[in-house]
């Protein structure tokens, strides 16, 4: 049987506002990059290796098993994977500080992360796509349009470097507005997201919500878990835990919004589900590991010192 196309966003708002939300996004992220944060590697490789390599693969192949066991429909399933395969978000930063994490190496993780997932997030999705749409003709983001994916995320990311690079007193006064608009304007998109699927919506939260729940507690879990079997100190592994398990949401609903790329209101429901979730999930997390690491005695270590694993 003929599986059902996935229902397209058809709106001019989209169709201009999207990709300029993503750009926007991508452009502030950008702005707070520098050629630093990627040299800082040399003194975190190994939570740096672990991080990523949770990231890259082990995230994706965890949310794959949920999809799966909890049967989702294609849509919700893609959006799931879609959200599996976002990086980290500047969200982690914040509560990787509040509870004792080691901020510069999440600084670490988000760059290298947010470049890497040009690549591995089209990849992930497409591979979704083919399996969950696998009777579907011309469907989402396909290889053909990796080219595309490019130019709207990591150009606009490269702008903001080399304005940083440049003028970072500019780039650091810029950060705050340029995070402001584009928080506003994808706000905007996704009330009229959520209006234009209003009949469908408490059928969407019934059936990702706990999907989500799980999906963001083992994201957490795996984040500090793997870490610490890995040999990696308790702050290190803080700052991986938050990076693995607070996703880039923005991104995730900006992929599945726009009309460039997946153009579909109900891949967008995951992310925004998750969205709301983590900031609780990451918040009993953090709390836990504060008590762990006063058990342990220790703390994060500055900014500019080097953090042995």
């Amino acid at each position: 049987m003929r599986r059902p196309q996935p229902e397209r966003v058809n709106s001019s708002l989209f169709t201009v506002l999207l990709p300029v939300a993503l750009g926007v996004v991508m452009f502030g992220l950008g702005l707070g990059l520098a050629v630093a944060d990627f040299r800082r590697v040399a003194r975190y490789p190994r939570p740096v290796v672990v991080a990523l390599a949770c990231q890259v693969l082990l995230l994706p192949l965890l949310c794959f098993g949920l999809v799966v066991a909890f049967g989702l429909p294609p849509a919700l399933a893609v959006g799931m994977m879609l959200l599996a395969a976002s990086p980290g978000g500047t969200t982690a930063n914040l509560y990787s500080h509040l509870f004792g994490g080691d901020v510069a190496l999440n600084v670490t993780l988000t760059a290298i992360n947010s470049l890497i997932s040009v690549v591995t997030l089209p990849i992930i999705v497409n591979l979704s796509m083919a399996h969950f749409f696998a009777d579907s003709a011309g469907l989402g983001l396909r290889f053909d349009k990796t080219v595309q994916v490019f130019a709207i995320v990591l150009v606009p990311v490269g702008l903001g470097m080399l304005v940083r690079s440049r003028a970072a007193a500019f780039a650091d006064r810029c950060r705050r507005p340029v995070k402001i608009a584009s928080v506003v304007i994808l706000v905007g998109v996704i009330v009229a997201a959520i209006a234009g699927e209003r009949d469908h919506i408490g059928g969407y939260l019934a059936e990702v919500g706990l999907i989500a729940l799980l999906f963001s507690v083992l994201s957490l879990s795996v984040g500090y878990g793997a870490s610490r079997a890995a040999g990696v100190r308790h702050p290190q592994a803080v700052a991986a835990c938050m990076e693995i398990g607070v996703h880039n949401t923005t991104l995730a609903l900006a992929v599945a919004l726009s009309p460039a790329l997946l153009d579909n209101a109900r891949m967008a429901v995951p992310s925004a589900v998750y969205g709301v979730l983590m900031f609780f999930t990451a918040a009993l997390a953090g709390l836990l590991l504060r008590r762990i690491g006063a058990r342990e005695g220790t703390s994060a270590p500055p900014a500019d010192r080097a953090a042995a694993p």
